[in-house]
């Protein structure tokens, strides 16, 4: 069931998704080839508990860690690790959650590592277009599957392969909540209404779409080897522009 939040839940949404923002802020000045994926997860939960949040992915269905570092073909779920060591034109999906006052913020970022090749530096804008694409349409009265399009377009124009197995949500009192958001078009006829707030995600390829989970049975890797990147924000649905909540206050 898709639940529209009242403006108390809003606003504790708001501030889990200025942690969430304090977090990117942070790893987008600290990434750089040499340092371990391990430390961003270090750097990342320090911050969450400074600021009275509580890690949303830690324990998540057993998950290892407070962040998900994804580099390069990985698309998500990735485990931050000490050997996992960032190199010159890498680039890094970061996905951060944070729990405050009993509701969640979720936004991903993809950052480069250094000097990264053309293609990636493309594979990056066109996913970010394709987030923002998808946001425009988040307006009341809207139908979910414009959503969908907007992203799906920004993609096929580009010629990107669309991860399919893994979207958007709604997120609220749980990290993922109804309504499931395709990153391509399905007919959805759900109409959006103000003070829904769901995460828009897309992942899109430099190759195939087709994705397949690593034996430590989290991590998502695209079957051609091809870099992958994934931009995310969670976002209100109001009466007139949409409002992002994984932004800084």
């Amino acid at each position: 069931m898709i639940t529209k939040k009242s403006k108390e839940e809003i606003k504790r949404i708001r501030q889990a998704g200025h942690i969430v923002a304090l977090v990117h802020q942070e790893m987008k000045r600290i990434i750089e080839p040499g340092i371990n994926t391990k430390y961003l997860d270090d750097v990342a939960l320090e911050i969450i508990k400074k600021n009275k949040a509580i890690p949303t992915f830690l324990g998540y269905h057993g998950f290892p860690a407070s962040i998900c570092a994804s580099v390069n073909e990985q698309v998500v779920h990735g485990f931050p690790l000490k050997d996992v060591i960032l190199k010159e034109g890498d680039i890094i999906s970061v996905d951060v959650g944070a729990t405050y006052g009993g509701m969640v913020g979720d936004g991903a970022w993809t950052y480069p590592v250094g000097e990264v090749c053309e293609e990636k530096k493309k594979l990056l804008t066109v996913t970010e277009e394709a987030l923002w694409g998808g946001i425009s349409q988040m307006r009341h009265g809207n139908i979910l599957d414009m959503v969908s399009a907007a992203i799906e377009d920004v993609a096929n124009r580009e010629n990107l392969g669309i991860v399919r197995q893994y979207g958007g949500h709604g997120v609220g009192k749980n990290m993922h909540e109804d309504p499931f958001v395709f990153n391509y078009r399905t007919g959805s006829n759900i109409v959006l209404k103000a003070g829904m707030t769901i995460a828009i995600e897309p992942m899109l390829n430099l190759g195939c779409d087709e994705v397949e989970v690593l034996s430590d049975k989290w991590t998502v890797q695209t079957v051609d080897k091809k870099a992958s990147a994934h931009f995310e924000h969670s976002v209100l649905v109001t009466d007139n522009e949409p409002i992002i909540l994984t932004t800084l206050l």
